[in-house]
């Protein structure tokens, strides 16, 4: 997430410029399901970004301008391959709780009925959040140095959302997310290239009246396994709304944004006590941004199984996709 006039630029891709994708999530090895087991991930992220002169932007029903976001924030998913399979493929199960504090800051408030001022100075938030738990079904598929899985994702508004507030992780309105991921491994050479798309169904936030609009977004990514611990590659995210926002609530219009994101990651493997623990960093600047803030992305994610592996199960390296 100089003064500002009410003739201004709107700045908002869904509500507070927030979505359920998050640019740079998923990678390397996107398309990839691991062996029937349970796995546990953990993605810490951090995010620094800020609106670009003479924008405005809608936070908790507030109409805001010289918006500064700064996030912190963890994304705690156990998964569950099942050895069921449909059409050939592996079913599998997870789902993600969000937990952190977005900070928000506004050198300009235009409008808050919901925090009591009008044409106010500036206003700040930050408060440690629960968000919306995220459910997700998938199935994978694999024929030799591909691999493949479609998805299914909700996010239900059951997170700690304070309404009239700024800082909150919650998003409060259903999301449903349909999106397919490929990745193509040479465990000969290393060379992984994995990309994904999707696309986004957006509810209303009943607290506020606004309905966001539904989107579009894919990544793609190239990436060199050097040895079975060190990776390095490359990264492309692009997030773009088609319908505009609505709503009531949806008080500076239906403008659409879009982001793309580029960078890069670094993968190492390790273990500890004959526990395999998979690393990666990645570091995305959103350098292509239209009615959101601009800013820069890191993501740290630390993987790890937590048992149910067949002791036979033959699976390319690493062993944890990200869907």
């Amino acid at each position: 997430m100089a003064g500002i006039g009410l003739v201004s630029p709107t700045a908002h891709a869904t509500e507070g410029g927030t979505s359920l994708f998050i640019p740079g999530l998923h990678g390397p090895m996107a398309g990839f399901v691991p062996p029937p087991g349970f796995y546990f991930e953990t993605d810490l992220y951090s995010y620094s970004g800020r609106l670009t002169a003479g924008t405005r932007t809608q936070i908790g029903g507030a109409v805001l301008g010289q918006v500064r976001v700064e996030a912190r924030a963890g994304f705690l998913t156990p998964t569950w391959v099942t050895p069921v399979e449909i059409l050939g493929g592996n079913l599998a199960f997870a789902a993600t709780l969000p937990v952190g504090i977005p900070r928000v800051s506004a050198g300009a408030v235009i409008a808050a009925p919901r925090l009591g001022r009008v044409f106010g100075l500036s206003a700040r938030d930050a408060t440690f959040n629960v968000g919306d738990p995220v459910l997700t079904a998938l199935i994978g598929w694999h024929s030799g140095k591909l691999h493949w899985s479609t998805s299914a994702s909700v996010n239900i508004p059951a997170g700690a959302y304070q309404d009239g507030e700024l800082s909150n992780l919650a998003l409060n309105r259903w999301i449903g997310d349909l999106s397919a991921a490929v990745t193509y491994l040479d465990t000969d050479t290393g060379l992984d290239i994995s990309g994904s798309a999707g696309f986004e169904l957006n509810g209303v936030n009943n607290a506020t009246d606004y309905r966001s609009g539904n989107a579009f977004h894919a990544d793609f990514a190239v990436t060199q396994n050097f040895s079975k611990a060190f990776s390095i590659g490359a990264q492309i995210s692009h997030y773009q709304q088609i319908t505009g926002d609505s709503g009531s609530g949806a008080s500076v219009g239906g403008h659409k944004g879009r982001v793309t994101a580029v960078g890069g990651s670094i993968g190492y493997n390790f273990e500890v006590g004959g526990l395999p623990i998979q690393t990666r960093l990645k570091i995305m600047r959103e350098v292509a941004v239209e009615n959101r803030t601009r800013g820069t992305i890191a993501l740290l994610s630390i993987a790890i199984p937590l048992g149910g592996q067949a002791a036979a199960a033959a699976a390319p390296k690493p062993t944890v996709g990200k869907h």
